[in-house]
């Protein structure tokens, strides 16, 4: 089906086009739109990527609620954050229902398949942001996660302090997984076994990064608040495990100027000197092809932690 929804975006370059995938009917608009004016990139493009990268994408998202992020008018203009499916929506369009603490109860889409990934990125979200639990137990995440943060630190201490932070947690036994976020930093992921509560997560990042910021003070802060935050100090920002909060996805493409995508690498292409902007919409559909899914063991049932030990 990829290869159908490829060749009909190929043909609607601009305008619009139809898609039927199984059941589905989609359509798709202002394929011509430019999204990166710079670069030559329209949202056409970004949609074929989407659709190119879909069958690696798709089990990272799947069973997750997405906070959507809108850039209807391109990489460079105003955005918008959505959590509630809009409507008028497709009466196929699963959707994730979350109750907050205000009571409030909405219902996010959920990227389960082709359709629903491209369906989401007509609505202009150039990247990806799905929650760290699934729909079946949204109080339970999956894997714990830290972004490093540059905060005016070089990307050589970016790349330091995840070399420091995964000596760390593999000598803890936990194993980790990184990727470019594709904006300035590194997303380190470790894989865990559903048990801990989202607060109980949480908590055990907080004291990992407070300490590594404790043993570090030189390249490493945990600090939050951004008026307190030592300047050329690295973030590893262990709030993004807080309730609603999210990380951009594998895979996703950002809003920069290099149209670079969020991207697993592995720690030896960083020591090699790995860059964010290496990775862009252009040629990750091609590493891919090369090397599969670097993060085949996020999605794994084997290896993952149990964090209970450390509770």
């Amino acid at each position: 089906m990829n290869a159908e929804a490829l060749a009909i975006l190929d043909e609607g370059t601009s305008g619009e086009c139809h898609l039927t995938i199984g059941d589905r009917e989609l359509r798709l608009t202002h394929l011509e739109k430019p999204f990166w004016p710079q670069l030559g990139i329209t949202k056409g493009d970004l949609l074929r990527y989407y659709a190119q990268v879909a069958p690696v994408l798709l089990p990272h998202l799947s069973d997750r609620a997405m906070v959507m992020k809108r850039y209807p008018n391109g990489a460079f203009g105003p955005f918008f954050f959505m959590k509630r499916a809009p409507e008028p929506r497709p009466a196929w369009l699963r959707t994730c229902s979350v109750t907050h603490s205000s009571g409030n109860v909405i219902d996010f889409p959920v990227v389960d398949d082709l359709a629903a990934l491209l369906w989401t990125v007509n609505l202009g979200c150039i990247d990806l942001n799905p929650w760290y639990a699934r729909c079946d137990d949204v109080q339970r995440p999956d894997y714990l996660h830290f972004d490093l943060d540059p905060f005016q630190a070089t990307w050589e201490q970016v790349v330091e302090t995840g070399l420091v932070l995964r000596q760390v947690l593999e000598g803890l036994k936990m194993p980790t997984l990184v990727k470019t976020s594709g904006s300035k930093g590194l997303h380190v992921y470790v894989p865990i076994r559903r048990g801990p509560t989202q607060k109980q997560v949480w908590t055990i990042a907080k004291a990992l990064a407070q300490e590594l910021a404790g043993k570090y003070p030189e390249l490493i802060t945990s600090e939050y608040r951004i008026a307190r935050r030592p300047r050329g100090r690295v973030l590893v920002d262990y709030n993004q495990n807080a309730w609603g909060r999210t990380l951009a996805s594998i895979y996703s493409v950002r809003p920069t100027a290099h149209a670079s995508v969020s991207t697993p690498v592995t720690w030896e292409e960083l020591e090699a000197g790995a860059r964010i902007e290496d990775f862009t919409l252009k040629n990750v559909p091609a590493r891919i092809e090369r090397q599969g899914d670097l993060w085949k063991p996020l999605l794994a049932s084997k290896g993952r932690v149990e964090l209970e030990r450390f509770l």
